[in-house]
């Protein structure tokens, strides 16, 4: 199931580009590991220790169900953002691509990342994330 966007921002406080890929990337991972929400997965955030890009962390909640709480979701520090899903002995590997990285350093207002999260939104999560199963 889909996170709406009002219910993300709802949750986050306001809307933006990084919630939005930590949405679009928890929904990736549950259907290529054919998890469950909330129990079935763990995840491992890397390079997404301060904001904007930690807002990533509240959309990976909202769609994957792992929680601080439950302890099934941890951060680490690092020069680059990657997003670790692991369901029993399988892991899946998310990368930005460079071309979504480089329109994230080209917003210079609220309003121009208000819009990016809604183009972000309905794009392929294929256009976004370069992705390894193992």
């Amino acid at each position: 199931m889909k996170i709406s966007l009002k219910e993300a921002e709802k949750f986050h406080g306001h809307l933006g580009p990084w919630l939005v890929l930590g949405l679009l990337a928890g929904s990736l991972a549950l259907k290529k590991l054919k998890s469950k929400k909330y129990f079935g997965i763990e995840v491992r955030v890397f390079g997404a220790d301060r904001k904007p890009k930690s807002c990533l962390i509240d959309g990976l909640q909202l769609s994957s169900g792992a929680t601080y709480g439950k302890g099934n979701i941890k951060k680490f520090k690092g020069k680059k953002i990657n997003i670790v899903f692991l369901k029993n002995k399988q892991k899946l590997t998310l990368t930005l691509k460079d071309i979504i990285l480089e329109k994230l350093l080209q917003i210079k207002s609220h309003r121009e990342s208000e819009l990016l999260a809604k183009r972000l939104y309905r794009m392929d999560s294929n256009q976004i994330f370069d992705f390894k199963l193992s």
